[in-house]
């Protein structure tokens, strides 16, 4: 009976474990030998502020979840202590893991996934210098306003320095052009007074 209850215990977990890599678009394993007591409360710390999920998880449960999140190219790293970071944003459980690994002479990278597909340490390493998710949207922002911005100062450009001359130089032309054809507009008045005679004459 306490077999069986195990079993379904680590089927839970393992369920769970499932879920929680399908539902995140990133995460990062790794090996967290040599860390103090210290050490990890502050690491979780950061990590629980910054909203990613870390907890310790024996390698041949993760190995059950990974293949049911179908995520393939695990089994190579899945040895030796491990533990799982998972999160909702693309970078920042790779900041905070990277950091802690390059102040660390045992805590290390072992891999990663992102959007369903696993990436080795070296991408995690690359997937941490990016931009968080704030910087993402700015450098977007900054993209999609730069023609709009462009656009504008050359428009001013056009008015300041050749816009309104032009359009200064025009105006005299015009008011010419009625002296010129007065007399030929004054000759053409009798020519159409029949027809504004003619309703009068019905």
């Amino acid at each position: 009976m306490a077999s069986e209850k195990v079993l379904q215990e680590k089927q839970a977990y393992v369920a769970n474990l499932t879920a929680q890599l399908n539902e995140a678009v990133a995460g990062v394993i790794v090996d967290y030998k040599g860390i103090t007591v210290e050490q990890d409360t502050n690491l979780r710390r950061q990590l629980r502020e910054a909203g990613v999920e870390y907890a310790v998880v024996k390698n041949t449960l993760l190995k059950r979840a990974a293949e049911g999140a179908n995520l393939v190219g695990l089994d190579d790293v899945l040895h030796g202590t491990t533990a799982l970071a998972t999160s909702s944003d693309y970078t920042v459980a790779a900041k905070i893991l990277c950091k802690y690994a390059e102040d660390s002479k045992t805590f290390e990278i072992k891999a990663g996934f992102m959007d369903g597909q696993v990436i080795d340490a070296a991408k995690v390493g690359e997937l941490a210098k990016l931009p968080n998710k704030e910087g993402l949207l700015s450098m977007l922002l900054s993209v999609l306003n730069g023609p709009i911005r462009g656009m504008a100062v050359a428009l001013n450009a056009i008015v300041e320095k050749g816009g309104v001359p032009a359009a200064e130089e025009a105006a005299p032309a015009e008011e010419a052009a009625p002296a010129e054809e007065a007399a030929p507009a004054e000759e053409a008045a009798p020519a159409e007074a029949p027809a504004e005679e003619a309703p009068a004459a019905e």
